[in-house]
């Protein structure tokens, strides 16, 4: 960086010396570089050249010098015009305008409206709102001294002081309105301004009509990174942009503002650039015309000229410039009228995009005696050159006091003045000047120069109610409030006060940046001669001074001094005397005289007193002496030190070796924070201390540090002393001195301090500065900014920053240093005389120890006793006894895995992996998994996953790194990934390793039921307020209150004196009936009287005997019970202290009444309170015997309802007592008990779980009282199932779900027995089963959970296939079949089965499968129905085409039926089962279809005749899977079953009768008639009847198909409301191409439905529509269409038929219909929805954008978010994913917690995403702050993904992360 003297001279000493000679202005910025000021020597070098080459014509030389001293008259403010574009510097920002620094020394303003269109549009909504707006910066954050901007004149006025005022826009439409969208091209630099963030970057608005520019984010990047500190751009941040392509002729532009590209921009003659258009800030490459004594012409762009005043030459090349020289130059400004350009060539402004660095002048204020002019201008000043060569400046209203005296002659060059500096222009780089006499002899120039405390003259401008203005310098007021006008308070102050009167005043505050004067004319403080107090360190105890009450407490008063100084009198110190209310002896702005007592800089605390007679240094003698010897000691000296005694806040220790008494603070012992207390507390009088650092010495006072990061900075010299020797970018090791909200001090070794602002403080986001740091820790600081003057600098702590090399090398480093410190510590305990300490600092982590188990605590850790020392505590917490099951006398083998030295507790571990360390040798450097198994603050001690060995690892990389949010947080039982650095244990018995990337870490697993921790005890915060006051009371006492707040549980009561008591629910009533809520009975407000019975502390939630002597502090427990307020009263059990003798008290099976206090949903049990002291809990099983209050328990059960439970027992391991609202809980034989399904095992049965930990086995026999293929379909983990106790032998339960045992009384048929051994059989029994397995001697077949049978293979089929194979195809395990019980034999427990069509009357097991021979009567039976089959088969291939019009029919609700999904398979194994069997299977157990948006094959209806045949059924489902445009259906969004049950029914129709009876055997039949005996007549009439009755039955059968024009006739006679029959009777016509006949029943449909069914006559017009649609004319459908809309509701007709015509492929037609649509319904969001559907369909996804633009349009607000989500939806659907999750991203972002949109999104994401965008998205809306109810379902949906799609850890990482949101929500909750 070049010194100032190097960028400040203004060319050597010879310059232009002719009187004559006047420069003039044409300068313009636009480069960002530094200017040395050397143009003067060019141009004298220059004018000495001419004259001497050019003697001759000295009339044209004078007439060409006044025309050149016209030409380059520099700038003055009447050469301005308004419209004028021109180059600025920012000057200076304040919060509502900017200082702009122009070109030759002027100045002007730009208001905050003038920056861009859409920042004052964010001003305006904020002024709306009346709250500051998020993303709206502040000007501040916006522009920075020193950024170059283009400006454009947008007025020139006067001031109220009469002072010519310049006006400046910065708004791109105001400066670049001389551009057209036609003129744009490629490579311009133009500036702009954020308008918008769009979701790839960014809107910029430069100003030009008909233009839209945008800045992709990529292109930003770089920008942001660099200048940006990473954060993203806001609206109304000012670009310097390059176009760098446009499309639509000007219409788009795309933009980049790269540094490298802007940098290097020139304007070219490519770029069509104009006089007109001309923007300040171009670079172009130029060339010298002509060169004259007071600046350049040049030439430019081809075809313009400009020119360059003296000030803008380049100061290295002055002198040097000929003709025709080619130069780079940058255009300072364009004059719109006489159209002069004026350039400048200095370096600084041809890097566009560059800051200027020099922002001011080394000098500012200085009176400088006999400065010599350099050169007058009659229109715009003079200049003048200081000592040091430097060119200076003075506008011409500065020469003089005013225009009168003004004398033009007293300004040749050579003459000289006496002026002062007052300014610096940062564009020229020149001091400005004043030669005013008022402004030399002024006392103050700036703000800056005023000091609190000084005494300052001024003239009284006005005086206000607020105060009185003063005017103490040319531009400087002050105020004086209406307090401090004098010693007493005014009333009428402009009786003393005039205006013009001059006062003296004495200044309180001055803020230079806010230019904020506050000042006093108390006269006492005025001629104060006592020193004044202006900081908290001028406050030296003992000090005597003046101040001034601010107010006046009983505690005391509040005095102030300067600088907003405060200190406190306490009410002792105001007087000798006792001073009872001080409010009466004091008032608000009495002058006083204080001495200080104590101060506190750091903390901003002072103690005063008004007692000014007492010596305040008794002991001066010893003080001097300390005070010698103290000499000896320099700050920065290491020193040893001998401890001579402990304080609270640190050591008092003697310098060795003149014993000088030091002070060394707790927080300066160690580097790390948690060492420090340690030491402290280990550290005795008597120990030595080497290396120790001296901080500070004052007034014998010496602070000493130990810390080795300062000590190690002092010894290498990186400890600057002064602030000349600090730059920005240097490293410094300081520590935290104090925390203020706006940031941390830090202090450094040599006393010099910095601040660190809260926006450096850190990379994360700082809510609270205290949470990332302390006093007195260790950081390292990069300096930012030094203000030498001000001896102040800023400093960063951020670690992006502040990097100190290798992360890994840096954490290795400060753990290594962790330990040696704790082995120091170590070594201190190992010269301790106790036993017990020697034994503590002897024992390592891994150590191996046996010990026995003491005793096990409440919260389920361990302790141990048996240690080498009798009084040494060992314990396990409840997650280090790993699961086990201890009791106390055990003897259990631990590892150590730390040692308290605090506390002297060692901690263990009982885990085997620890306990059973393997040996295995290990490589540095090598990677392993490891478990965190204990934390301490800085360090973490983890297990290696493979071997159990302890290794420690640093949980900070860094001396900053002390910060972590929750999510990042590591905890016990945690995984993490290590890399090893040493692999033998050393002393510390622990390895070293370093921590890989957090990615790698892995959740801890969730607990089990026995480690499950319990919830915090809740606080009510009303408890909380008073707990502090003590109060008197003793149980029994009668108190009276008012009810403060009212809780479902207890009310919270204030008492007298503030006093804060409890009621609880149970001590307000004596009955309290069941399901009401006694806290109800209270209101706030309302005063009760009640009774004392108790006490609790806060603290420990015990509550107290009354005579503890806590007793005082606790809240007193009431109660309001009338029998305890009247009769006496029952005090609380206090005296036991553990919880758990008081439940002791309840046995099993009494009756207590409860009240609720909430539901937990994770442990899914009810959380009640008996008593206050007594707590209880109620699973959610034994809540209720009702599924559905099982379903819902929030809505069966209210907080605060009193409930009648029965007692189960006390809980084991808590002090809760097992509650029932259900009765006894006894899992006893034949006892019916309501469970949850935990496990679903194929072909076994279930498991069972019920409350308090028991489990339970299902056989799969014992699933229902009705066998079937698939019996455990229904049951998922987590169901709730009924079950009846079949036995408990051997602590197992056997349970039974068969309704007949669950449900006795209502004697359901048992279709399949109970077969529980041998003896429940007997021979010839038909019985189903399941088969077993396959073996070489047949098939084993299971007929109960512990009974199997054989079929051997002759008994299995009647078909012996030669692959034995076959019949493990097709028996498989688990298969339902029917067998026959042959043969029993007890004595072997054997059954014989058989599976034969002649023993079951099953159709053959393997015939469906296996093409054999049959006989002769299977044979004709199939022939029969083949040839049925046939004729369907060729209906069917007529029917295609007909189905095609029934397409999309809504079906009324009461018409839907679940659809039978057609099982190829189980049909061809059932074809020949007896008719109606299949048909009750069916009824029962339907299957479960829903509509599905995409898939909506769930839903297709094949209409069919008749299907008889499972063959049948497979071929047709192999072709809709082979070729779906070829199968006709008809949708329906109910499911409608056409085909439900026509497998059974076929057999018994008439047509089967008659084609396999009458045709084939009619003939014979008549030729045999006559031989027929009466029997055989008899025979043949029973079968007629037979038969008769048989086709009777099936025409009655509901289920059956009709099959003629009179069967539907008869159908809708019978419902004549119902849609499907008319669609059947209409597709029942079209199968016959009789077109007409469906048109006449649609229409007579439409007369026959009854009005009231809209949506039965809404099926049939679509019918009709379709139908119209396929066969009819466009005319016809256009009837039928306006039909429609007449009679039913318009929206639907109009959607419907776009559907028809988009999946009859005429999509012209649907076009022109939606967009009828769009303007008949724009409020309808369904329609804008369905639309763009359909072009995403067609894939017009641009369109389909717009669209969703015009809806947002159109519709109301509250419909947007809805609209975006589907449109998003149809984006991921049919358009582009990565468009939809940006539409996704940015709506959530807007608003976060719409949690249908954020379910839509998930829904999406799994169906079109990766698993880890899905994960990504789970792990985002689980840390979303909503409704518990809410969150449950994210919870619930990202379990049951990671149960589908996860590994069991991932399934068990989320339920840990639910545990803990729940655990999180209840320690906060009420």
């Amino acid at each position: 960086m070049a010194t100032l003297e190097e960028s400040f001279p203004r060319g050597g000493t010879r310059k232009i010396h002719k009187p004559e000679k006047a420069f003039q202005q044409s300068v313009e910025q636009d480069n960002l570089f530094d200017i040395s000021a050397e143009e003067g020597s060019t141009k004298r070098k220059k004018s000495q050249k001419l004259p001497a080459k050019t003697k001759k014509l000295k009339i044209e030389k004078r007439e060409s010098s006044k025309s050149a001293r016209e030409k380059f008259e520099i700038l003055s403010v009447e050469s301005l015009c308004e419209g004028m574009r021109i180059l600025g510097c920012v000057k200076e920002v304040n919060e509502l305008e900017l200082v702009i620094s122009l070109p030759n020394g002027l100045q002007g303003f730009v208001q905050v409206t003038e920056i861009c269109d859409a920042y004052t549009e964010k001003l305006n909504e904020q002024v709306t709102q009346e709250q500051p707006l998020k993303d709206l910066l502040h000007l501040p954050e916006l522009f920075s001294p020193g950024m170059l901007v283009r400006c454009v004149v947008s007025s020139l006025g006067i001031t109220e002081r009469g002072k010519k005022s310049v006006k400046l826009s910065l708004n791109p439409k105001n400066v670049n309105r001389v551009l057209s969208a036609e003129a744009l091209k490629p490579g311009m630099l133009l500036t702009g301004t954020v308008s918008s963030l769009e979701d790839h970057g960014y809107l910029v608005d430069i100003g030009v009509d008909g233009t839209r520019a945008f800045l992709p984010l990529l292109k930003a990047q770089e920008y942001i990174r660099q200048k940006n500190k990473g954060a993203k751009l806001k609206v109304g941040q000012y670009l310097n942009c390059i176009i760098e392509k446009m499309k639509g002729n000007g219409g788009v532009v795309h933009l980049s503002i790269g540094h490298s590209e802007v940098s290097t921009a020139l304007a070219t003659e490519e770029q069509s650039w104009t006089l007109n258009n001309l923007l300040p800030g171009l670079v172009v490459k130029a060339q010298v015309q002509k060169v004259t004594p007071f600046g350049l012409t040049l030439n430019f762009l081809t075809f313009f000229t400009g020119v360059v005043d003296f000030m803008h030459l380049d100061p290295k090349k002055a002198g040097t410039y000929f003709s025709n020289q080619a130069v780079k130059a940058c255009i300072l400004c364009v004059h719109p009228r006489t159209r002069v350009v004026r350039l400048s060539l200095r370096p600084i402004f041809l890097q566009p995009g560059r800051p200027l660095s020099r922002l001011s002048c080394q000098h500012l204020g200085a009176v400088l005696n006999d400065v010599p002019v350099q050169g007058f201008f009659k229109k715009a000043g003079a200049t003048f050159r200081l000592k040091d060569g430097v060119l200076a400046y003075a506008r011409l209203s500065h020469l003089s006091d005013s225009k009168n005296v003004f004398n033009p002659e007293a300004f040749k060059p050579g003459n000289t003045h006496k002026c002062r500096i007052i300014d610096y222009s940062q564009m020229d780089e020149l001091a400005l000047l004043s030669l005013r006499t008022s402004i030399i002899e002024a006392q103050y120039l700036r703000y800056h120069d005023i000091k609190p405390g000084a005494v300052v003259k001024g003239t009284v401008l006005t005086i206000k109610p607020y105060g009185m203005l003063v005017k103490v310098g040319e531009q400087m007021r002050g105020l004086v409030p209406p307090m401090h006008l004098a010693d007493i308070l005014m009333k009428n102050p402009e009786k003393k006060y005039h205006i013009g009167d001059e006062v003296k005043c004495r200044v309180l505050l001055c803020d230079p940046e806010a230019k904020k004067l506050m000042m006093t004319l108390k006269k006492t403080l005025v001629e104060s001669k006592l020193p004044a107090i202006t900081c908290y360190a001028d406050a030296k105890p003992g000090l005597q001074t003046h101040g001034f009450i601010i107010r006046v407490k009983d505690y005391g008063c509040i005095v102030k001094f300067y600088s907003d100084v405060q200190g406190l009198v306490p009410k002792h110190e105001l007087s000798t005397e006792y001073i009872p209310d001080p409010e009466r002896v004091f008032y608000t702005g009495q002058v006083v005289k204080v001495a200080v007592l104590n101060s506190e800089p750091p903390k901003e605390r002072m103690l005063l007193s008004f007692k000014l007679l007492r010596d305040p240094e008794p002991k001066k003698e010893p003080a001097g002496h300390n005070q010698k010897k103290g000499k000896a000691i320099n700050v920065g000296q290491l020193v040893d030190v001998k401890v001579l005694e402990k304080t609270k806040d640190g050591l008092e220790v003697a310098v060795l070796p003149h014993n000088t008494r030091a002070f060394l603070p707790t927080s300066h012992l160690s580097d790390h924070v948690t060492n420090g207390p340690l030491l402290h507390h280990w550290l005795q009088a008597g120990d030595t201390l080497h290396r120790v650092l001296c901080l500070s010495q004052s007034e014998g006072h010496v602070l000493l540090c130990r810390k080795p990061a300062l000590v190690s900075a002092v010894e290498g010299g990186q400890d600057p002393k002064n602030f000349s020797e600090i730059h920005p970018g240097m490293l410094l090791v300081g520590f935290v001195k104090s925390i203020k909200d706006y940031g941390v001090f830090i202090q450094f070794p040599s006393g010099l301090s910095g601040l660190a602002p809260k926006a450096i403080m850190s990379d994360k986001f700082v809510t609270s500065t205290s949470d990332h740091f302390v006093e007195g820790q260790t950081v390292v600081a990069k300096v930012t900014n030094v203000d030498e003057e001000k001896q102040r600098m800023l400093l960063s702590l951020r670690l992006s920053d502040c990097g100190l090399g290798d992360l890994a090398t840096t954490s290795l480093l400060l753990l290594s240093q962790c330990l040696e410190e704790l082995q120091g510590v170590l070594s201190l305990m190992s010269n301790r005389d106790s036993v017990l300490i020697q034994t503590l600092a002897e024992m390592t982590p891994g150590m191996f120890l046996d010990l026995v188990v003491q005793e096990v605590l409440e919260d389920g850790s361990v302790v141990f006793s048996g240690g080498p020392v009798p009084d040494l505590v060992l314990r396990a917490s409840r997650y280090h006894r790993g699961g086990q099951e201890v009791e106390s006398g055990q003897k259990k083998k631990v590892v150590i895995l730390n040692v308290d030295l605090l506390k002297l507790e060692v901690h263990v571990s009982l885990h085997q992996d620890l306990v059973n360390r393997k040996a295995k040798k290990l490589r540095k450097g090598s990677e392993h998994q490891a478990i965190v198994q204990y934390l301490e603050k800085s360090f973490a001690i983890a297990s290696l996953v493979e071997t159990g060995h302890l290794v420690a690892f640093s949980l900070t990389s860094h001396l900053n790194d002390t910060f972590r949010f929750d999510s990042e947080k590591l905890q016990v039982g945690q995984g993490v990934s290590l890399t090893l650095k040493t692999t033998e244990p050393g002393v510390t018995g622990l390895l070293l390793a370093v921590e890989g990337p957090a990615a790698k870490r892995t959740m801890r697993p969730p607990r089990k039921d026995s480690e499950t921790v319990d919830e915090d005890e809740e606080v009510d915060p009303a408890l909380t307020v008073g707990t502090i006051k003590k109060h008197t009371l003793s149980i029994g006492d009668m108190v009276t209150g008012t009810v403060k707040s009212i809780k479902p549980t207890h009310v919270v009561v204030t008492l007298k004196d503030g006093i804060i008591g409890c009621i609880h629910a149970s001590h307000i009533l004596d009955d309290v009936p069941e399901g009401t809520s006694p806290t109800s009975k209270l209101k706030v407000g309302k005063t009760v009287t009640a009774r004392v019975i108790g006490g609790r502390d806060m603290k420990t939630f015990k509550f107290l005997p009354i005579s503890h002597p806590r007793f005082v502090r606790t809240v007193p427990e009431l109660s309001v019970r009338p029998s305890e307020l009247e009769d006496g009263h029952t005090a609380l059990n206090t005296h036991s202290v553990s919880p758990m003798e008081k439940i002791k008290h309840y046995q099993a099976g009494q009756t207590v009444t409860c009240f609720l206090k909430k539901y937990n949903v994770v442990k899914k049990w009810l959380e009640v309170e008996i008593a206050p002291d007594i707590r209880g809990r109620i699973p959610l099983l034994l809540t209720s015997l009702s599924f559905k209050v099982l379903k819902h328990p929030d809505k069966k059960f209210r907080v605060g309802q009193a409930l009648r439970a029965t007692i189960v027992g006390p809980d084991s391991s808590k002090a809760f007592l097992r509650l029932s609202l259900i009765g006894p809980h006894k899992l006893e034989k034949g006892e019916v008990a309501i469970g949850r399904v935990v496990k679903v095992t194929p072909n076994e049965g279930l498991t069972v779980s019920f409350p308090f930990g028991k489990i339970g086995t299902v056989s799969l026999f014992h699933i229902s009282d009705s066998y079937s293929e698939t019996p455990l379909e229904d049951f998922v983990p987590q169901k709730v199932v009924r079950c009846y106790i079949l036995s408990t032998e051997d602590n197992v339960l056997t349970l039974s779900l068969r309704s007949s045992r669950t449900n006795p009384g209502t004697k359901s048929k048992v279709e399949d027995p109970e077969i529980n051994s041998i003896q429940d059989i007997k021979e010839g029994q038909l019985l189903r089963g399941y088969v077993r397995s396959i073996q070489p001697h047949g098939v084993f077949f299971s007929l109960g959970p512990s009974v199997v049978g054989l079929a051997r293979y002759p008994h299995v089929s009647q078909h012996s296939p030669s692959k034995k194979a076959l019949y493990n195809k097709h028996l498989p395990e688990g298969k339902l079949l029917t067998a026959r019980v042959l043969r029993l034999n007890h004595q072997k427990n054997l059954v014989e089965l058989s599976f034969l069509p002649g023993d079951t009357g099953e159709p053959d097991v393997l015939s469906a499968s296996l093409e054999v021979p049959l006989s002769e009567q299977e044979e004709r039976k199939t022939e029969a129905e083949e040839k049925d089959q046939k004729g369907e088969k060729k209906n069917q291939k007529r029917n295609e085409k007909n189905q095609k019009w029934l397409e999309e029919v809504e079906l009324p609700s009461k018409e839907k039926q679940q659809p039978q999904k057609p099982q190829a398979q189980k049909r061809g194994r059932q074809e020949h089962q007896e008719p109606g069997s299949e048909q009750e299977r069916v009824s029962k157990k339907p299957k479960k279809a829903g509509p599905s948006e995409e898939d909506d094959s769930l839903l297709d209806v094949y209409y069919r005749e008749g299907e008889e045949d499972g063959e049948e059924t497979n071929m047709l489902s192999k072709e809709k899977q082979t070729k779906p445009a070829e199968a006709p259906r008809l949708q329906l969004s109910s499911g409608f079953a056409w085909n439900v049950g026509l497998d059974s029914l076929t057999p018994a129709l008439p047509p089967l009768a008659e084609s396999s009876d009458s045709e084939e055997d009619e003939k014979p039949h008549q030729a045999t008639q006559k031989k027929k005996s009466k029997k055989e007549r008899e025979l043949e009439k029973q079968k007629a009847e037979k038969e008769l009755s048989r086709i009777e039955e099936a025409l009655m059968d509901p289920g059956r198909q009709p099959e003629s024009a009179d069967d539907f006739d008869r159908l809708v006679l019978s419902s004549p409301n119902s849609s499907i029959l008319w669609l059947q009777y209409m597709a029942f016509h079209l199968q016959a191409t009789e077109i007409e006949k469906a048109r006449a029943v649609a229409e007579r449909a439409l007369k026959t439905i009854s009005f009231r069914e809209e949506q039965e006559k809404l099926n049939v017009w679509v019918a009709l529509l379709n139908l119209e649609n396929m066969y009819g004319s466009q005319e016809s459908l256009t009837k039928v269409f306006e039909r429609a809309v007449q009679y039913n509701e318009p929206l639907k007709v109009f959607l419907h038929l776009a559907d028809i015509y988009t999946k009859s492929e005429k999509f012209q037609e649907a076009s022109e219909l939606y967009n009828r649509m769009l303007k008949r319904f724009r409020q309808e969001k369904a329609v804008w929805i369905k639309y763009g559907a359909f072009l995403l369909r067609r894939s017009q996804a641009g369109a389909s954008h717009c669209v969703l633009q015009r809806a947002l349009e159109c519709l109301p607000s509250k419909e947007h978010v809805d609209v975006i989500a589907k449109f998003a939806q149809l984006e991921f659907q049919l358009g582009d994913p990565e468009r939809a999750k940006a539409i996704f991203e940015n709506t959530l972002t807007t608003y976060p917690k719409r949690t249908d949109v954020w379910s839509v999104y998930i829904d999406m994401t799994i169906k079109h995403g990766s698993q880890k965008d899905v994960r990504d998205i789970f792990e985002r809306v689980i840390h979303l702050s909503l409704a518990p109810k809410k969150m449950k379902f994210f919870f619930k949906r990202y379990l049951d993904y990671e149960k589908q799609h996860g590994t069991e850890k991932d399934v068990q990482a989320v339920k840990a992360k639910a545990l803990e949101y729940v655990e999180a929500r209840s320690s906060v909750e009420d």
